[in-house]
């Protein structure tokens, strides 16, 4: 297992199957292998909106269990900033997985399902959520896709969306401390040290 230094909050970004949450799962799991009474918790932000999505869930799950067994789970697809203040302490690492489903939870409620227009971003929420970022006493580390690397969406909503996906990751790694960029397994660190 590579040595990863761990920062006070680290944006880690890519595309799908990129490798971000599993190098937020290695950091997770190095944090509790430093010293006994570390603890790591996962918020996870995705809600089992069909039968696809709920195995998906169970499979992370199970996978997750195997690879940081100390790390417990929480569910939280809407509070994120109150969860990220109500789980760091000193001795936590917070790993929180992912924004974009968080996004997506916010901008598109499935019980919305029937409006297919994305409305604008709650700038109070993106405000309380890099205030939960910057005053967490123990190590925050947000896993996110990169979407704006490839084509133009053609839809006007899927355009809505991937630009407030953009801005709120702009958002978030202005105020990290590291910002890693993933794909096809590799960190390509963007902001800090490695």
């Amino acid at each position: 297992m590579t040595k990863m230094n761990i920062a006070k909050s680290e944006l880690i970004l890519g595309g799908q199957k990129s490798g971000k949450s599993r190098r937020a799962e290695l950091l997770a799991r190095q944090w509790l292998d430093a010293a006994p009474d570390h603890q790591a918790v996962l918020i996870a932000t995705a809600q089992p909106w069909d039968d696809e999505m709920r195995q998906r869930i169970s499979r992370h799950q199970a996978d997750r269990a195997q690879r940081v067994p100390g790390m417990r789970t929480v569910e939280e697809p809407l509070a994120l900033a109150e969860a990220i203040r109500q789980h760091s302490n000193a001795c936590t690492l917070v790993v929180v997985d992912c924004l974009t489903l968080w996004l997506t939870n916010l901008l598109m409620p499935a019980e919305n399902a029937s409006n297919s227009a994305v409305p604008p971003m709650d700038t109070a929420q993106i405000a309380s959520l890099l205030i939960a970022i910057q005053d967490a006493v123990g190590p925050v580390v947000l896993v996110g896709n990169e979407i704006g690397l490839g084509v133009i969406p053609m839809g006007r909503e899927v355009r809505a969306f991937v630009d407030a996906l953009g801005r709120l990751n702009q958002d978030v790694a202005s105020v990290c401390e590291r910002v890693t960029l993933m794909a096809a397994g590799l960190p390509l660190t963007l902001k800090g040290a490695a």
